[in-house]
């Protein structure tokens, strides 16, 4: 069963994903796994059955790729893709962060695009659809992380979800009012389909480089939470669900 993982990005701690990634796929003995930091590994890509995506500003940067990711969901291949994985982000002069419309597509094709976030705090996760592989017997649960807001571009199946109605003030969208924010969704894409999880932020002290030198208290958010890695466990089985 191979597994491609795409880790690279923008004011995370990618070393912290990729790695806590690598070793719930090392649970599972059959895995093989191939790990680049961009788009470009074609061949690795074709020859999956699961892609995973851990990503903040990080995009396919030619028509290729995104035809070659279209091509692998057209076939049957599954994509778990993860937090910032449809993030563009934009510092305007006057310091407020703009996500332009600039891959649409991209974010077409995974059904969302990132807007804003509010400050990390806690929140509440409602069980939208209990009947899916990946909710069957979770209960609403409560987590602090980035509470990701976002505009649908597409048709998608929402699994998990919160709520939101307030400001994001660092970003240039920041009014918001949402009765229902996806948190885990399923979109069908030909043979194959995407799910994608919002939860999951990590920083360290050094990854906001260049907008700040030293970040002085390092983030785990979701990733502190059993239901978080309980989500991810579920995503990685189901992503190889009808792998031989």
């Amino acid at each position: 069963m191979k597994v491609h993982l795409i880790a690279a990005g923008k004011f995370h701690d990618i070393d912290y994903a990729r790695l806590e990634l690598l070793k719930l796929l090392a649970e599972t003995p059959r895995i093989r796994a191939s790990v680049a930091s961009d788009y470009a590994d074609l061949a690795s890509l074709a020859a999956a059955d699961l892609l995973i995506t851990y990503t903040c500003d990080l995009v396919p940067t030619r028509g290729e790729e995104v035809a070659a990711l279209e091509a692998f969901l057209a076939r049957g291949g599954r994509w778990l893709a993860l937090h910032g994985t449809n993030a563009v982000l934009r510092f305007g002069a006057d310091g407020v962060v703009d996500t332009p419309d600039e891959v649409p597509t991209f974010t077409g094709l995974l059904g969302t695009r990132f807007a804003g976030h509010p400050p990390i705090a806690p929140f509440k996760v409602f069980v939208t659809r209990g009947d899916h592989e990946m909710t069957q017997g979770l209960r609403d649960f409560r987590v602090e992380d980035e509470l990701y807001l976002t505009h649908r571009t597409a048709d998608i199946d929402v699994l998990l979800h919160t709520s939101f109605t307030g400001r994001c003030d660092e970003f240039r969208d920041a009014d918001w009012d949402e009765a229902e924010v996806p948190v885990l969704y399923e979109r069908k894409v030909g043979e194959g389909a995407i799910l994608y999880l919002t939860l999951g932020h990590c920083r360290g002290h050094y990854d906001l480089l260049p907008v700040s030198p030293f970040w002085p208290h390092p983030q785990r958010c979701s990733w502190n939470y059993p239901v978080f890695h309980e989500l991810l466990r579920r995503g990685i089985r189901w992503g190889l669900a009808h792998a031989a």
